[in-house]
């Protein structure tokens, strides 16, 4: 037996100045998604030459991890603790905020002059208490370091995490969440049809970026984030159409959730005392 669709919410259109962007999580009616608290879709959209590039220049964080998805384009990291890089289509940047950090992503200086089509996700997952203060880190993962599993019809590209192929091949993403978070994106083909890893007491997060497809005979609407019954093991998806989405699944934290802006914690006073730390200085500053 596969999970059935209890929900669908849709992405709330939130354009940054001349960046497209949708956002399903938070959004109404769904405030998170423990252990996953928030969603942005930037594009698609193709940028012209001599373009601004993207706008999030230096801005600190603490309490959670961000993990980017480059579709399409390129990303540049930089922050305080002293990690760089640029990342290209297919690429992954996971950031453990952890204790603090300050960092910037922007458009490196070959897509601000040549342009080209831009597409990216960035999920936020939270940390529980005991790895809120943990020390930030950062891996950058280009496209060939990510495997690529190939079923019938579908590729699945996974992050973190195990996988068992439809061959009974056990896969094993290349970064080691230190909260046992599985991530991946899966492309399907019309006629697609795929079972997903869905460990019975563990939240589901499936996004749907584009296309056609279905689950349990319920169609699933694009830029949708989709809510899951929890009563089985798996997600078996069907694709009507050509699709792409973001997939993953997280044990509960089962903490409360207390945030403002780039912070996110469990209490109003630790809240108080990132932003007093941030501003005596302690997330460090980007050099360059």
């Amino acid at each position: 037996m596969t999970r059935t669709v209890l929900k669908q919410f849709p992405a709330q259109r939130d354009d940054i100045g001349d960046l497209i962007t949708r956002r399903p999580l938070p959004g109404p009616g769904i405030e998170q998604l423990d252990p996953f608290l928030f969603l942005n879709h930037h594009g698609p959209q193709t940028y012209p030459r001599n373009n601004q590039g993207l706008p999030f220049g230096p801005h600190p964080h603490r309490g959670f991890e961000t993990v980017t998805f480059i579709l399409q384009g390129e990303l540049s990291h930089l922050d305080s603790g002293g990690h760089e890089s640029i990342i290209g289509a297919g690429g992954v940047q996971w950031m453990t905020a952890g204790s603090g950090l300050v960092h910037a992503e922007l458009s490196p200086q070959s897509f601000k002059r040549e342009g080209g089509p831009l597409e990216i996700l960035q999920l936020w997952v939270n940390l529980p208490a005991r790895l809120k203060m943990t020390k930030p880190a950062y891996v950058g993962l280009q496209g060939a370091d990510i495997p690529t599993i190939t079923e019938p019809l579908a590729e699945v590209r996974l992050i973190s995490g195990d996988y068992v192929s439809s061959a009974q091949r056990s896969e094993r993403g290349p970064i080691d969440s230190l909260t046992g978070l599985c991530l991946m994106t899966v492309h399907l083909q019309p006629g697609a049809r795929l079972s997903l890893p869905a460990p019975v007491g563990h939240n589901v997060f499936l996004y749907v970026v584009d296309g056609q497809a279905s689950i349990a005979g319920n169609a699933l609407r694009c830029h949708h984030l989709v809510k899951l019954s929890d009563t089985h093991d798996s997600v078996t998806v069907k694709a009507t159409g050509s699709a792409t989405l973001l997939y993953g699944h997280g044990a509960p934290l089962g903490e409360p959730v207390a945030s403002y802006g780039p912070f996110v914690m469990n209490t109003r006073e630790e809240i108080q005392q990132a932003f007093a730390d941030y501003q005596a200085g302690k997330f460090g500053h980007i050099q360059g």
